[in-house]
Formats: structure tokens, sequence, C-alpha cells
């Protein structure tokens, strides 16, 4: 029962016709999460965290309307809902490749031309141990 909103001569372009159905801030986050694997809802409120229940599960339902996500309800008790993408989803998750790879580029540019390591470089370092300050003695 996916009811695919369309809006003819509501969009300047492709791009503003995509962000329209991806526009928000936890949207893309969530399609990233569902590609990874199905997910119960507080699965996915695990992988994206910082998204409150009222928004995720708004989003959820935006997303189902424009037939990118699948909500599957399965006749169990206690019930259970299962969320995937759809190969709308999937199509449109493959587009945002090359955008996530511009993202990577980006950032690990901008540490390149601050001096800074890349992320995560620190850690493969180990932590750093300062000195240890000579003892008082009195």
């Amino acid at each position: 029962m996916t009811r695919i909103v369309r809006r003819p001569g509501a969009f300047v372009c492709g791009i503003d016709a995509a962000m329209d159905v991806i526009g928000g801030k936890w949207k893309v986050l969530i399609l990233w999460a569902l590609n990874e694997k199905t997910c119960r809802f507080g699965e996915l409120r695990r992988a994206v965290p910082g998204v409150t229940e009222k928004v995720l599960s708004s989003h959820l339902k935006e997303l189902e309307d424009d037939g990118i996500v699948h909500r599957e309800v399965y006749a169990e008790v206690p019930p259970r809902v299962e969320y995937s993408l759809t190969p709308l989803g999937l199509s449109l998750n493959a587009a945002l490749e090359p955008l996530g790879a511009w993202g990577r580029d980006h950032i690990y540019r901008g540490a390149e031309e601050s001096g800074a390591e890349e992320p995560g470089a620190e850690a493969a370092a180990g932590p750093a141990v300062e000195p240890a300050a000579e003892p008082v003695r009195g």
C-alpha cells in the first residue's frame, strides 16, 4: 500500500526532487543504516544516534510513503515490525554513494590542509602519554 507522493511541476530540477525525498538531518542516515541490514525500530534508533523516536517514526513514514522504505508487520505476539529498503531505496543509496565519497574526500582534504591526521590515526598510534610529574618532596 505504498503511495508515492508526486507533485508535478513543483520541482525546479531533479536535485530538487531528490532533496524533497532525502531532505532533513536524519533521512540519509536512516537510509545508510537500512542499506547495511533490515532493522527493527529499536535497532534503527541505536544505529542513528541522536534521533528522537518521534522524528524517526515520522521520517520512516515519509520514506515509506515515497516508496523508499518497506515496512513489514509480522502477525506475532508481541508484534514485530521490520524496515528495509525497496528497490527504489536501494537505487537512491547507489545514487548517494558518490556524494558520500565526496564527503570523505572533503573531510580528509580539510584534515591534510590543517596538518591534522586522518580520523582514527591517533587511536592506531596508541594513546598519548604525558610524562609523569616529579613527586613533590617536602
